[in-house]
C-alpha cells in the first residue's frame, strides 16, 4: 500500500516539474503514463501495458531494441483514449557504438491496432492512426532537403504505405530535423493534439526550454485509438530506450465532448508531392558488386586474348621460319 503512494505522489511531483513544458494540461492520465520502475508493466495480471518483440525491461529504461542487427520491439498502452485532446510527454534515448552509420528509429504511435510487429519501425504497414516517426537512419534514401536526424508524422487511414525508400517523405504531413541521437543530456518530445491541431515540440538539450519541431492544422483523429511504442534495427543499429511517458488530458469545448469522435476516419494532408523511387542501398551495393565483378572479369578475358594472341603470333613466326 505504501509502495502505490509513493508511486502516487511520485508521479504528482513529475507532473508538477514539467509545469515548464508546453501547454500542460489540467491533470495527468495515471493509466497512459510510465515512471520508474515501471509498476505498470511489472504488475502481474493487472498491468495495462503489453510487450512486443525484442524489448526489455529494466527499473531505468525500457529498451525496444539493444544496439545489435535486425531488432525490433514495442511497447503499447492497453486502454484506448476516451478523450479528443491530449498532450503526451516522452523522456526517451537513442544511443549506439556507430559514429557515423546508425540506424533505424523509433516511432510513438496513436493507432487503432496496437501490439503488431511489423515492418515500419517493428509496427505494421497501412496502419489507422498516427505516428510520429523519430528516423536515424544515417545512410537516408534518395533525394530530399533534410538532413537525419529527422522528425516526421503520418496520418493514415489504411490506405498508406510507408516507403522506407523515400524515408516517408511522400507520406509525411510535417517534419523537422533534430538532434537527438547520442545526447548525453535528457532528450524529450512533447506531442499535442487539441482541436485537430497537431503540434510536436522538442528538448534535446536537457534545458527544459521546449523549441516547437513543427505543426499541423486539419488533423482528424479519432478516440478509443491506443499509444504505443516500436523501434527497429537493420544492418545499421543503435539502442531504444523509453524512460518515462506522461500523458495528460486536455480541456475540450463541449461541442468536441458531444461528438462521436470514435467514427472519426483518420485524415491529415501531406506536405511534399511524391518523389522519385530509389532503390534501397542494399540494392544499390549489390548492383556497384555486379559491376566489380563484370569489370574483373572483362580485364581477365581482356588479357587471356592478350596472351594468346601474342603465343599464337610466336608461333606463326615458328613455323614461318622454318620454310625460308
Amino acid at each position: 500500500m505504501f509502495q502505490y503512494f509513493f508511486l502516487y505522489f511520485f508521479q504528482i511531483v513529475s507532473a508538477q516539474e514539467q509545469s515548464d513544458t508546453p501547454n500542460v494540461a489540467s491533470y495527468e492520465i495515471r493509466e497512459h503514463s510510465l515512471v520508474k520502475p515501471y509498476p505498470a508493466v511489472f504488475s502481474t495480471g493487472s498491468s495495462y501495458w503489453h510487450l512486443t518483440g525484442n524489448t526489455i525491461v529494466t527499473d531505468r529504461w525500457i529498451r525496444l531494441t539493444a544496439d545489435t542487427q535486425s531488432k525490433q520491439g514495442g511497447l503499447w498502452n492497453l486502454l484506448p483514449v476516451t478523450y479528443p485532446d491530449w498532450e503526451m510527454h516522452v523522456h526517451f534515448k537513442v544511443h549506439g557504438t556507430g559514429k557515423e552509420l546508425f540506424g533505424d528509429g523509433l516511432v510513438i504511435w496513436y493507432v487503432r491496432d496496437p501490439k503488431h510487429l511489423g515492418p515500419v519501425f517493428g509496427y505494421q504497414d497501412y496502419f489507422h492512426g498516427l505516428g510520429i516517426v523519430l528516423d536515424t537512419y544515417s545512410n537516408h534514401n534518395g533525394p530530399h532537403n533534410h538532413a537525419h536526424p529527422y522528425i516526421s508524422a503520418m496520418v493514415n487511414n489504411g490506405t498508406l504505405h510507408y516507403d522506407h525508400d523515400r524515408d516517408g517523405t511522400h507520406t509525411q504531413i510535417a517534419g523537422c530535423e533534430s538532434a537527438f541521437r547520442g545526447r548525453d543530456t535528457d532528450t524529450l518530445i512533447a506531442i499535442r493534439y487539441k482541436d485537430d491541431k497537431l503540434t510536436v515540440s522538442t528538448d534535446v538539450d536537457g534545458r527544459n526550454v521546449w523549441r516547437e519541431c513543427f505543426s499541423a492544422e486539419g488533423v482528424r483523429l479519432p478516440t478509443h485509438y491506443y499509444f504505443g511504442f516500436s523501434a527497429a534495427t537493420g544492418e545499421l543499429t543503435d539502442s531504444h530506450d523509453i524512460i518515462s511517458v506522461h500523458t495528460y488530458q486536455l480541456d475540450s469545448s463541449n461541442e468536441r465532448k458531444l461528438e462521436d469522435r470514435q467514427a472519426i476516419v483518420p485524415f491529415g494532408l501531406t506536405s511534399e508531392a511524391e518523389r522519385l523511387h530509389v532503390d534501397d542501398p542494399k540494392s544499390v551495393s549489390w548492383t556497384a558488386l555486379k559491376i566489380f565483378f563484370y569489370v574483373l572479369l572483362f580485364l581477365i578475358i581482356s588479357v587471356g586474348l592478350a596472351i594468346g594472341g601474342y603465343f599464337y603470333m610466336n608461333s606463326r613466326r615458328y613455323h614461318k621460319s622454318r620454310f625460308y
